[in-house]
């Protein structure tokens, strides 16, 4: 069964009613493997899901500022490691996406080993917030990614993206179905949210996890 170091969901439920506020976020550089990504000085929030679920509208509207991240239609849009600066205190990481691309099966492994490669050495990666479609039912390759994750040991969280494009029975049951496929496996559950970037649902309850998050990287550093 395989162990997750956080503490479980229920953890959201004990923080601050105060959301950060979001003074600045700017680009800062993309890159085409991690060894040239910024010097790690600041805790560092990599995004990262299947290919059109939603990951640069949700880090637009996350860092308040609509024109942050480039947003595409087009599958396999995102072909670098995108830093953010935010706050000028914590970077916010654009990764590409897993899973379909019009792109060859040599460019797909390119991306993957780059992908590996940043979250397995990047050491001020705090957290990864898998970016799951919440108007679908469990994937097999979100689930295969969560468990890769685990696999390396790399926190995570997941986030259950466009909950407005659907009913919420349909995006309630999904939710509990992926985490009870989890449960399959995990003896622990990683922090969830469930987000919508036209209602702007679940930002307030991301930012005040890395703002939680960011207070304890700065305890240990």
């Amino acid at each position: 069964m395989t162990e997750c170091k956080y503490r479980d969901a229920g953890f959201l439920m004990e923080q601050s009613n105060i959301t950060m506020v979001i003074k600045t976020a700017e680009y800062l550089i993309s890159s085409p493997d991690w060894e040239q990504c910024p010097t790690p000085v600041w805790p560092e929030y990599a995004f990262i899901g299947r290919s059109n679920v939603g990951k640069s509208s949700l880090i637009n509207i996350l860092a308040n500022n609509e024109r942050l991240a480039k947003t595409s239609g087009t599958p396999g849009k995102t072909q670098l490691i995108n830093h953010f600066a935010i706050n000028n205190a914590w970077y916010l990481v654009d990764l590409p996406g897993y899973g379909f691309a019009k792109r060859s099966l040599s460019q797909r492994r390119q991306w993957e080993q780059m992908i590996e490669n940043y979250l397995r050495k990047r050491t001020n990666l705090v957290s990864v917030f898998v970016l799951i479609d919440s108007r679908h039912e469990p994937q097999k390759i979100d689930l295969e990614f969560v468990n890769q994750l685990g696999g390396w040991n790399i926190p995570f969280s997941l986030v259950f993206t466009k909950a407005d494009k659907s009913t919420q029975a349909i995006v309630s049951k999904n939710v509990k179905t992926f985490l009870n496929k989890m449960r399959e496996t995990w003896q622990f559950l990683p922090p969830n949210f469930v987000t919508s970037t036209v209602k702007k649902t679940g930002r307030d309850a991301i930012l005040n996890y890395i703002d939680e998050m960011n207070a304890q990287f700065r305890a240990i550093a």
